[in-house]
């Protein structure tokens, strides 16, 4: 498997097929097993030998050869795309009684079906379905992977997907032969994690180049599969464990644990701490080894999951709204130390929102180092009666947020001296700060605030708003001291001159950030609807403007009135969005930044009102249709979609697996229609209004 030359260089098309599957193998063994079997520099001579052939016989390469895994150019977004089947959440248990019970409601609800358990890490990461197809030759090739997005709707990001190298871009014919999946298109799900050594790594590269470290492994891994320069994704060094594997969107029925023995034989990584179990107490018994062994593993896990194996079982036991009742997780108690604190500082949000922060001596949880816990409010801070000086005991939570759990008060940790009182002004601009009657909240109502504007220049860069890579709080706040950024619209004037007068930024960081405030214009009108920060206005929200109005022009112009009839906006919200674009200053900056080249527009959807006055309830799963598709047809026609069943629903639109919704639908006699009657509604409506 080592050889570099032979007979075979006289032939290009052979020799080709022979690197592609010495390199294969050779990423599967350095990858997915942990062993590798040559050196980094024989690895390196393969791939520039292929890579050579490759460019002097284009006709030769194919989507699925390893010199493919890094596209050359930047992608300009992602696609949003149904799922096969929706990718559920899982109900958690945080003690043994919860997991008991759960356990006693699975053998009442299987009767005499066997019970058999398949415990699994709960990787601290993002799921990810993988689609692969089958080719003209018998082999399997990755047609896309998705993120989970809402569970039923998911982005797009094959490209970024591909630089994954534990992700085989095929399954060989012999493979899927083996496993008896020759003909079918198949799905693998699984979990795409950052090692906790490529984090530190690159958290030490943030600082050197002036950046704010990333705040933990899962966000990071995150934000880098959303990255749209495949080469950044790429260095990353992501890792993905499968977990699950769907056969023509249905779940093995083979069961788990040999599906899971399915996909190591296909070549994916699965992570190796499982195992099988016939009761809770040995399920328990494996969760306290895995929690004495979890700061060992290299990657950040917050519990165990435990799924039915057999899907027979399955089937019987079926879904909640939103969770199968065959697996749970088992969340790990979050991990705590004891601290005190330093001082109780507030921070200036961008919308002004004033925010107690605790400042704590250093205290080492599970592995990170906690400086800081967020307070949240001031009743909050009465709640605990934390005060500068308090000893605390500091959690956590989900593994990711610290948060203080309580104040320990006892001879060794007396009280601290003064109870905390909210300041009446900002504590940046001295503006006096208000406090709207039967609200907690204080807010500074300065827009022109140092501490606001700071903060908006980051959420505007945020990677679920404009994307905007490497514009960090310690370069932001640089920007501002420096007088070089003083509003959202001064990022697209910056020059790489003015970007190398500020401190630890080189020529290489200054270009990159450039080149991501370049692409960020073109993020689109919801985009930069978001990144305004009117009060109220989300990604949903936005996405619902942009399309109702098409264009900003339009949205700064309309009546209070008129933004009420998008579908979703309120009262508040339409209020909101309204007074914002009443604000002169508002009105110059997005006459300045639509100047500056940022798009402004977006396609309008052309809507109906054949369903006007109609109110929908969905429930359950249908056979063509995601949630997302019903509910758009819905209100591309005219009508509402509600959360819940009342009086006031005209239709409720049931599938498979339907839950008390439907039983409430029937209880107060409204009428339900399947898939196939909400087409025949939306048809005979269009015919009598025709």
């Amino acid at each position: 498997m080592h050889s570099t030359t032979g007979p075979l260089d006289d032939d290009p098309a052979a020799r080709i097929a022979e690197l592609q599957a010495l390199l294969r193998h050779h990423e599967y063994l350095y990858y997915v097993e942990d062993n590798p079997a040559i050196s980094d520099a024989e690895y390196d001579t393969l791939m520039n030998q292929l890579k050579a052939l490759e460019a002097a016989h284009p006709e030769l390469l194919t989507p699925d050869s390893p010199t493919q895994r890094v596209g050359g150019r930047p992608a300009e977004g992602f696609q949003k795309v149904p799922h096969s089947r929706p990718m559920l959440s899982l109900d958690n248990a945080y003690t043994e009684e919860e997991l008991r019970d759960w356990d006693r409601r699975v053998k009442e609800l299987a009767g005499t079906l066997p019970i058999r358990y398949v415990a699994e890490l709960k990787l601290d990461g993002l799921s990810l379905a993988l689609h692969y197809e089958i080719a003209a030759n018998g082999s399997a090739h990755l047609l896309r992977g998705l993120t989970r997005g809402d569970g039923t709707i998911g982005e797009d990001v094959t490209t970024n997907v591909r630089t994954i190298r534990s992700v085989p871009l095929s399954v060989s014919k012999e493979k899927l032969h083996k496993a008896g999946l020759d003909e079918q298109f198949f799905e693998v799900r699984g979990e795409v994690i950052m090692p906790l050594a490529t984090f530190k790594k690159a958290n030490e590269e943030r600082i050197a180049a002036g950046l704010a470290p990333a705040a933990n492994p899962r966000n990071f891994a995150a934000g880098t599969l959303r990255t749209l320069d495949t080469k950044v994704v790429a260095q990353r060094r992501l890792d993905f464990y499968a977990y699950f594997l769907l056969l023509n969107g249905e779940y093995n029925p083979a069961g788990q644990h040999a599906t899971l023995e399915t996909l190591v034989s296909l070549g994916f990584r699965v992570n190796p701490h499982r195992d099988t179990f016939d009761s809770v107490d040995q399920i328990l018994a494996f969760l306290a080894k895995i929690e004495e062994t979890r700061e060992t593993l290299g990657y950040e896990i917050d519990g165990v999951v435990i799924k039915v194996d057999a899907q027979p079982t399955q089937l019987r036991l079926g879904y909640t709204g939103r969770h199968p009742r065959w697996a749970i997780a088992y969340k790990f108690t979050a991990r705590a130390g004891v601290t005190q604190v330093l001082e109780i500082q507030v921070t200036v949000g961008r919308t002004g929102k004033l925010t107690p922060l605790a400042v704590l001596m250093p205290v080492v949880i599970g592995g990170t180092t906690v400086v800081r816990a967020g307070l949240f409010n001031a009743d909050e801070v009465a709640r605990l009666n934390v005060r500068a000086g308090s000893w605390v005991k500091v959690q956590r939570g989900g593994d990711v947020i610290p948060n203080i759990a309580e104040v320990i008060v006892d001879a060794e940790h007396p009280e601290g001296p003064e109870p905390f009182v909210m300041p009446t002004e900002c504590p940046v601009c001295h503006t006096a700060a208000e406090h709207a009657e039967g609200e907690v909240d204080s807010y500074c109502i300065n827009i022109d605030c140092p501490a606001r504007l700071v903060q908006s220049l980051l959420y505007f860069s945020h990677r679920g708003v404009m994307n905007i890579e490497g514009l960090g709080e310690a370069l932001v706040t640089q920007l501002f001291e420096s007088g070089l950024v003083k509003s959202i619209a001064d990022l697209y004037t910056l020059t790489e001159e003015q970007l190398l007068t500020l401190e630890r930024v080189g020529k290489k960081s200054a270009q990159a950030v450039l080149a991501q405030i370049e692409n960020s214009k073109q993020a689109g009108l919801a985009r930069v609807l978001m990144g305004l920060g009117v009060s109220f206005v989300g990604e949903r929200t936005a996405e619902l403007l942009a399309a109702e109005f098409g264009s900003i022009e339009a949205i700064e112009n309309a009546t209070q009135e008129e933004l009420e009839k998008v579908q979703e906006v309120g009262p508040k919200v339409a209020a909101s969005v309204h007074d914002f674009f009443q604000n002169e200053k508002n009105r110059d900056l997005v006459q300045r930044l639509a100047e500056l080249g940022l798009k402004m527009t977006a396609e309008r959807k052309q809507r109906t009102t054949q369903l006007e006055g109609l109110t929908f309830v969905l429930t359950g799963t249908f056979p063509t249709l995601s949630r997302e598709e019903a509910k758009e047809k819905i209100e591309s026609a005219g009508g509402k979609v509600s959360g819940s069943v009342s009086k006031k629903t005209s239709y409720v639109i049931a599938g498979e697996e339907a839950g008390s919704k439907l039983t409430k639908a029937q209880e107060l006699d409204i009428p339900i229609l399947d898939e196939g009657g909400l087409f025949a509604l939306i048809e005979s409506s269009q015919s009598i209004q025709g």
